[in-house]
């Protein structure tokens, strides 16, 4: 009988210690997702042509969150790119993304490797015609900000707006030269229209730019203007950037048009180009499209946008496929 109570006795705690981890478990969750872009593409630099298969920035990743309790929230994102025209991973794994973050009523503080939030809150909104990647990316935006080692704040959404601040820092010994990166971002919500600015530092570069993007019916259009500082050349002054984009939406069907324009830099003279992009895109399923597009950079003299030989050209024929999971 004893021996019998026993058993009864560890079979109750065994039972109680599963309920207990299927809670944990319960208040988890773990996603797994990615997309896979390739396209079919006739290049052209200079007087240089060359037909292939090319990646369009393909990705998977993990992300997921626990709740804590009493409103405080656990989550992580581990993102790696790899090239779809080949399999062939990047060098650095969880190089697109490996963060962990904890948010609350206070906001979110988040820890790790992850892309300028300056960025998200106005170029990212302007070239969504294959969002951001490939060919057709924008070639003219100013990046400056370090991604790795980085701690960021983002405050609590206020009445549809919403502010980060990020620092990047270079973990190099005193005297080295390394620098820390600064990152400041805010955008705004009201209905349709959506406004964002972000200002980034990293040395002796810095960029500074405003956006504004509009949807009414079928129509959605947007514009970012950004001012930079030697990003592009060494001690190349300032130099300001304009990008306009607009596209229609007619059932599955997208129409777009991308067009962006850089001014000279004031100590770099020729050194100012043009970008556009024509494209179609057709919508199979909520997760899966099939486009093709004509981009083209216009380079001057002593312009190097897209291309590796200052004062080419570059354009591009291409049709793809972008597939979510």
């Amino acid at each position: 009988m004893r021996q019998l109570i026993k058993t009864i006795n560890r079979c109750a705690l065994a039972a109680l210690a599963l309920v207990g981890t299927s809670a944990a478990f319960a208040q988890s969750s773990v996603t797994l997702y990615g997309r896979v872009n390739t396209t079919f593409e006739h290049q052209k630099e200079g007087n240089v042509s060359k037909t292939g298969l090319f990646n369009n920035s393909s990705r998977f990743g993990f992300k997921g969150q626990e709740d804590l309790g009493g409103g405080l929230m656990a989550g992580f994102q581990l993102e790696s790119g790899f090239d779809s025209s080949t399999g062939a991973t990047s060098s650095t794994f969880f190089g697109r993304q490996s963060e962990v973050n904890l948010a609350g009523g206070f906001g979110m503080l988040r820890l790790g490797n992850f892309t300028s939030e300056s960025y998200y809150a106005t170029a990212d909104f302007i070239s969504n015609h294959n969002h951001d990647t490939g060919s057709s990316s924008d070639a003219l935006y100013a990046y400056p900000a370090r991604d790795a080692n980085k701690i960021a704040y983002r405050a609590p959404s206020l009445g549809g707006a919403t502010f980060e601040a990020g620092w990047a820092m270079h973990e190099q010994a005193s005297g080295t030269g390394g620098k820390n990166s600064l990152d400041l971002a805010a955008n705004y919500e009201i209905g349709k229209l959506g406004l964002g600015a972000g200002y980034s530092k990293l040395d002796d570069q810095n960029q500074f730019a405003v956006r504004a993007s509009y949807s009414t019916g079928p129509f959605v259009v947007g514009a970012y203007v950004q001012r930079d500082k030697n990003v592009f050349f060494a001690n190349g002054g300032n130099r300001t950037n304009v990008r306009l984009s607009g596209a229609y939406i007619m059932g599955v069907s997208e129409f777009h048009l991308n067009v962006g324009r850089a001014g000279k830099y004031s100590n770099v003279a020729d050194s100012a180009a043009t970008q556009y992009t024509v494209g179609y895109n057709y919508n199979l399923s909520k997760r899966t499209k099939i486009y093709t597009y004509y981009t083209r950079i216009n380079n001057n003299h002593n312009a190097s946008y897209g291309v590796a030989t200052a004062g080419n050209d570059f354009s591009s024929f291409a049709m793809g496929v972008r597939h979510n999971f």
